[in-house]
This record gives C-alpha cells, structure tokens and sequence, in this order.
C-alpha cells in the first residue's frame, strides 16, 4: 500500500477512534443537568452562581435538613450548697438534755426523725410544730430554722439536719459517656461539662458529639466542641434536667465525580463548601470538572412564600466554580446544610487516560495495517 494511502487510512481511522473514544461515565455533566433544570419549569428549580456578592443573599435563608436544632442557654452561676426540693429526703435528729423531755424517752438523750419525704409544698412534719417549710432552702439554713422554732417549745433542743437528693435535686445523664445514669446535684452550680466529667467523659468514639439538653419539655441543642471553646456556654444545670450525648446525626450525600460517592456525617458545628470537598477526598482529576461543583438542596415551601427570605423555589441547586479566585473564597463561605447533595458534575474536556487509550489504539492499528499491507 502506497504511504499516501496508509497515512490517509491511520488519519480516517484515528479520527473515528478518537471521536469514539470515551471513559465510561459515572455522572452528568453540569451543562446537562442545568439545561434540564431549567427546562423543566414544573419541577421548580433555581440554579444560583454561588460568588462574593450571592453569598449575603443566601446566608438569611432558611436552614435546612434534617438533625438537631435548638437554641442554647448560657451559663448562669448557681448556689454551691444543695437546696431542699419536693421529694429530697430529710433526716432530723434532736438532742435534748432536759430530764422530763417532751421528746425523748426516760434515760435517753436524743430522738431521730429519719425517711421525712419533702412534700410537693416543701414542708416537712416536726412533733409539736407541725408543718414547717423548708423547700428552696440550704441544708444549713433548714436546720436553724427548725432550731429556732423548736427552742420555743424545747429551750435545750439541738438539731441536726442532713438531706438526701430526690428527683428534683438529680440529673439524667444518658447515653453517649462511660457510665450513664442518675446523678444528684451536689449543688446548685453542677454544669454540663462537669456532669459528663463525672459520667466518665464523652466516648472516644463519637464523632463531633451533640448534646442535647431537656428542660421542662423544652429541648436546647449545641456540641460539646461548643462548650469546650466557649465556658460561657457551659449551662448551669437544674434538678430534673435530662443531658443527653450523641454522636452528630446530620450528614451530606457526596455523588457523582467525586473522590468518594457515600454519605458523609459532619465532623464539626458548621461545614462549607471547601470542607465538604475535602472531606470526600477532593474531585476527580481525570473526571471531575472543577467548574461545575453542584449543591442540590430542598427547601421548605414555607421558604419560597412572599415577604419570606428565601429562595425562588423550593429546590435549588448552587454552582461552584473552583477555577477561579471568587468561587474557591466563596466555596469557603458556602455553607453546607444537612442533607445537601453534592454533585461533582463529568468533566467535558478529554482526560489524560483518554487520550493515553486512543494513542495506544493508534499504534495497534497502524501495526495492524503493516501486517495487513
């Protein structure tokens, strides 16, 4: 075969092959999914270029997904004596020297009043006095309480007064430490982190442990990352509070040209855009196109109401462009919310491998075609 003929077959084959020639795709090009999001005007999406002046918008909508929410409530420096509550025990012992004592029996000197459960009102029963209030009270000042009114009827009366925590002077700690359980309050200044130190500390493994707070029915939410940082975040507890610690339920979906394809629980309180690439192992160098980084998110129809700040509908999807400066710095800004997909879109270009493969191929086909001729 003339070599003008061989060139022009290896040109014709290698054009073919080339136009051929691609990796098995493992996800949309960004391109693909925007025109469709935007074809597909009953579905209700908005596409947002996520930059420096979109990032003020889009930082007074609504939080989404699911996991924990809550406000927190701060520090408040409590009394560092117990207080006598409804339910607490109360032992009284009386010491009276007198002979012909009211209280106590010929030959003895003292008189105990064990097991006395404070009453829903905080009284408790004394001989000779009847109900006497004590709820809300130290232990100490209890006792001079007693002492006081008894010296009317007993010049000679001691009293001595020691208290056993009940239900409203106790916390629940549960789960989530070394050994769980029902605490008392030692006093009134026992905070969270002191309550867990006494369970043993969080377990190691937990990753980026919740504490969950319940007070009277309400619910408060923050980390223990939070309150390590900051003391003034670490609340004062009350009886009958119930501290509950656990493992961070919210989490991101990471698919398409990424590092990984799983689902990813967050490892800290907030978590941007940067945070979450980095933690799927980054993109894709032969596959990902780093132009087109995709936030799909879901929001509430509530959010698209008018007078609302929030989005035009209710699912949004945010482009990321980490090819220049603006969209890497905004990329840093941009917060990821629970549940969010992020989508690393095929890259359009012709990847290394690719091209690697088709030249290799070339060469196969022009040793085919010396053979041949």
């Amino acid at each position: 075969m003339p070599a003008f003929g061989r060139r022009q077959f290896l040109a014709l084959g290698a054009s073919g092959l080339v136009s051929a020639c691609s990796l098995p795709r493992g996800a949309a090009r960004e391109s693909e999914i925007l025109s469709s999001a935007e074809a597909d005007t009953l579905a209700g999406y908005a596409i947002y270029p996520v930059t420096r002046a979109f990032l003020p918008q889009v930082e007074t909508w609504p939080v989404t997904g699911s996991g924990p929410r809550g406000s927190w409530i701060a520090h408040q420096r409590g009394s560092s004596s117990q207080i006598i509550a409804p339910g607490d025990i109360v032992d009284v012992v009386i010491w009276d020297s007198e002979e012909n004592s009211l209280l106590t029996s010929p030959g003895s000197k003292v008189v105990t009043l064990p097991q006395m459960r404070v009453a829903p009102n905080g009284t408790i029963f004394m001989p000779y006095l009847d109900s006497i209030h004590v709820g809300g009270m130290t232990p100490q000042a209890a006792r001079a309480k007693i002492q006081s009114e008894m010296a009317a009827i007993i010049p000679s009366a001691q009293i001595q007064l020691s208290m056993q925590s009940g239900r409203k002077n106790s916390v629940d700690l549960v789960g989530g430490v070394g050994s769980p359980g029902t605490y008392p309050m030692v006093d009134r200044d026992l905070t969270v982190l002191s309550l867990i130190s006494l369970g043993g500390g969080v377990l190691t493994t937990l990753e980026n442990p919740v504490v969950r707070l319940v007070r009277n029915g309400q619910l408060y939410v923050t980390t223990v990352a939070r309150l390590y940082a900051d003391p003034s975040l670490d609340t004062t507890l009350a009886g009958g509070d119930k501290v509950i610690v656990e493992e961070d339920p919210r989490s991101f979906i990471a698919i398409g040209a990424a590092g990984r394809e799983q689902l990813v629980q967050f490892p800290k309180d907030t978590l941007s855009a940067l945070d979450a690439i980095a933690l799927i192992g980054g993109i894709s160098d032969t596959r990902a196109d780093p132009q087109g980084i995709l936030i799909l998110r879901e929001y509430p129809e509530s959010a698209t109401r008018a007078g609302v700040q929030g989005p035009r509908e209710t699912r949004a999807i945010f482009v990321i462009d980490l090819t220049t400066a603006d969209g890497l710095f905004s990329a840093k800004r941009f917060q990821i919310n629970p549940d969010d997909v992020v989508y690393a879109s095929e890259s359009p270009l012709t990847t290394v491998q690719t091209i690697t493969q088709t030249v290799g191929s070339l060469f196969g086909i022009a040793r085919q075609v010396d053979r041949a001729f």
